[in-house]
């Protein structure tokens, strides 16, 4: 979103209710600056020697640990931390539930593409004016401070914390055995898929629910599906770069090149495993996932940057990532920043969230600064794999914009993508039919939008 428009935009939208996938949550209103937490003043924090307590909760593995080193060193301001699943498993929905009932926790884990959705129930406080917030900018990757900006100026509703930022997996043994060279662009992607499937595998997978990696693809081509403006929305999932893609994977699909197993199921090891599928594009998460899901291709795999439209280019995508929020309700709401700020700074919190929970840290402007992110990998040909998520990360366009009811959007895209792998429809129609009924969805709930495409 643009400097300058996003607090009249959202102040159309103020006490709209939140709205998932299955089922519509009550909403929420009012003020979203840090006085609506702090009793109608400024972020300032609480008198010297006066005690805190704060309240977090997460689904990072780990992450309690990390809270018990900042409880060790912060004998003040100490956190009480609560594990709660993944945010689409109930989280969101308990989350929406707690801020409509007024008891909402201080803190709490939010993804990038669900952020937008608290931001219109009115459920996040602006930190942007807590003490060593607006200092932090620097830290953090552009475009993560974007995400959580919204395009308004000295506004922050959240710390980034993590990111995922895609590259290419190969096979480096298949490769080499019918001397292909990992290719640079798509066009010569396409190529390759077509001299694997002369040798009898399929370049990828195409997960019939990859509605992320569909979003990832047109973030990496300098597209987005949404934007915002002071006369409200624009959605446009099929029009220009949208289309591009698009049209390209579903050339892909019909030339059957690719596998359609469902993403990261035994199905999908299983092919991964009987050398079946030659290359993953998927973000710096999968790194685990693969290692511990097809075994036996131990030491056989590298890692890359992702084909480019253009050769030369530097782009890459983005799958997932998540922030820490402060919920309006907070008491504390300096505090709460200053434990977000350390959360996701702090060398020791990225180290340790790193190695427990496999967090890409929203910083990483460089392996050189989480160590556990600098070792080389026995299992990527004893390669240091971090270092191309670090290339990645840098080459993410800064001007995707997520919209306020994702998860609609995704279960709508999804069971389009379901029919396009069937036959029945293909992908450009998949993304016509989320688009028109998140439109439908965004309307329902007072929002001017218009669609393009």
């Amino acid at each position: 979103m643009k400097a300058g428009i996003g607090r009249r935009l959202w102040a159309l939208a103020a006490g709209v209710p939140l709205v998932f996938a299955a089922a519509a949550c009550g909403g929420g209103s009012g003020g979203t600056d840090a006085a609506a937490g702090g009793g109608g003043g400024p972020c300032t924090p609480a008198p010297s020697g006066q005690k805190v307590t704060l309240s977090f909760s997460s689904w990072v593995p780990g992450i309690d640990k990390t809270v018990a080193v900042w409880n060790k060193q912060h004998p003040n301001i100490q956190v009480n931390f609560k594990a709660v699943p993944g945010g689409g498993s109930g989280t969101y929905q308990t989350y929406s539930n707690q801020l409509k009932a007024g008891n909402a926790d201080d803190l709490g884990q939010i993804e990038f593409d669900t952020l937008p959705a608290f931001r219109l129930q009115g459920g996040l406080v602006n930190v942007g004016s807590c003490p060593g917030v607006a200092e932090a900018k620097s830290k953090f990757l552009d475009w993560t401070w974007n995400q959580v900006s919204f395009g308004e100026p000295g506004a922050v509703y959240a710390i980034p914390q993590d990111t995922g930022p895609t590259a290419m997996f190969y096979r480096k043994d298949l490769f080499a055995k019918v001397n292909l060279q990992p290719p640079k662009t798509w066009d010569e992607y396409y190529t390759t898929a077509q001299k694997i499937k002369a040798a009898g595998g399929f370049v990828t997978n195409f997960d019939p629910a990859g509605g992320s990696f569909l979003a990832a693809m047109t973030w990496q081509a300098g597209g987005s599906w949404f934007k915002a403006n002071a006369d409200g929305w624009t959605v446009d999932m099929t029009g220009g770069k949208s289309a591009q893609v698009a049209n390209y994977w579903q050339k892909l699909l019909s030339e059957k090149l690719v596998t359609t197993y469902p993403g990261f199921t035994d199905q999908y090891y299983k092919a991964l495993d009987s050398d079946k599928v030659w290359t993953v594009i998927s973000a710096s998460w999968a790194t685990k996932l693969i290692e511990t899901g097809a075994t036996k291709t131990a030491g056989k795999w590298s890692v890359v940057q992702m084909p480019q439209w253009n050769a030369g280019e530097k782009a890459a995508g983005n799958v997932g990532g998540s922030t820490t929020v402060v919920f309006k309700g907070s008491k504390h709401p300096a505090e709460a920043a200053e434990f977000a700020l350390w959360l996701n700074t702090d060398p020791q919190a990225l180290t340790m969230d790193a190695k427990l929970g496999g967090l890409y840290p929203a910083t990483m402007k460089g392996p050189q600064q989480v160590p556990a992110l600098s070792q080389p990998s026995p299992f990527y040909s004893g390669e240091n794999i971090w270092s191309q998520f670090a290339t990645a990360s840098q080459g993410v366009p800064a001007g995707w914009m997520w919209g306020p009811t994702m998860v609609q959007t995704y279960a709508d895209l999804s069971n389009g993508l379901g029919l396009a792998v069937q036959g029945q429809g293909t992908i450009l129609q998949a993304l016509a039919s989320a688009q028109q009924k998140t439109i439908d969805a965004m309307e329902s709930q007072g929002l001017q939008v218009q669609g393009q495409g």
